[in-house]
């Protein structure tokens, strides 16, 4: 299967959303984490269970609470009694695809417990290390309406996302086509509509689209374009947003049956790879500055070489 009838068969379940749809598959294709993020009642949790109800692989979720603890998703060593030894039971992150369910409503020491499986791709438990699934992919969601019982997301987890994707309300014709799509019986999700074989090709395939010289230089100066002194800007992007922005260009690229990048590809995916990783500062919040507005102005100010 090419990735875009995946996309057609999200579609089946998920009414509109088209750009958000495409935003995952390049996640999935260009091997990193998506967070999204939108008010409640969007769909997001049901567009992540329906990626990972098509991919034939194991998937795990994870509701975050505040009384959630980092061995309800790593693990934890327990002693057991008949043979007088510890042994070690996973938790639910040995998944191909963990949906983190409203990741926000977990403390900092929760939110952490994944940092080591997001970037390395392991995890530890006590003395011993233990190798994540591949392929594996953490699909994040949070709202952005509710803040009371949240808590905001460090910055070194942001940044091990790939991309984050603001979810919209939909038009007034998709609201209706939601109504009859939802308003009856319960639908059933598509499963195993590609198999994980098909998963790890993709991703082979897309490292080997050709990407010219002066795009790697144009994703560098996009990520440092937002590191220069702005007011409204306190951090800018880490090398982590040039990396991503190569890899989802590839993606892109890949996603629309070419092997090679345009420049359109690396302007379409800079705003979802550089958001997150970019942090406003008070006096941008006084000022009501808007982070894609910020990224819209810098991406007209950087040439291409």
């Amino acid at each position: 299967m090419i990735p875009g009838a995946l996309l057609d068969v999200l579609a089946t379940v998920i009414v509109g959303q088209r750009a958000v749809l495409e935003a995952m598959v390049l996640a999935l294709i260009a091997d990193g984490h998506v967070l999204l993020e939108g008010p409640p009642g969007l769909a997001k949790t049901l567009a992540c269970k329906t990626l990972a109800a098509s991919v034939g692989g194991a998937y795990k979720r994870v509701q975050f609470t505040p009384d959630l603890l980092p061995s309800d998703i790593v693990g934890t060593r327990v002693f057991d009694q008949r043979t007088g030894d510890f042994r070690t039971v996973l938790g639910p992150i040995f998944a191909n695809v963990l949906l983190a369910d409203e990741i926000n409503r977990a403390p900092a020491k929760v939110q952490s417990a994944l940092l080591e499986g997001m970037q390395e791709r392991q995890v530890t438990i006590g003395l011993e290390t233990h190798a994540l699934p591949d392929p594996f992919i953490v699909a994040a969601t949070m709202n952005s309406l509710d803040a009371d019982g949240t808590y905001a997301l460090p910055q070194a987890q942001t940044d091990r996302f790939l991309i984050k994707v603001l979810v919209p309300y939909p038009s007034a014709e998709e609201e209706v086509h939601i109504a009859e799509r939802f308003g009856g019986a319960p639908m059933p999700l598509p499963h195993c509509v590609i198999s994980i074989d098909d998963v790890l090709a993709w991703r082979q395939a897309a490292r080997e689209v050709f990407v010219e010289k002066r795009l790697f230089a144009y994703a560098a100066d996009l990520s440092r374009a937002t590191r220069r002194p702005h007011p409204h800007i306190e951090h800018g992007a880490s090398p982590r947003a040039t990396l991503s922005m190569i890899a989802l260009g590839r993606a892109r690229a890949f996603l629309e049956g070419r092997g090679f990048v345009y420049p359109d590809d690396i302007r379409a995916v800079a705003p979802a790879a550089l958001r997150h990783r970019v942090t406003l500062s008070y006096r941008a919040l006084a000022d009501r500055a808007n982070v894609d507005e910020l990224i819209d102005a810098l991406l007209a100010s950087v040439p291409i070489a």
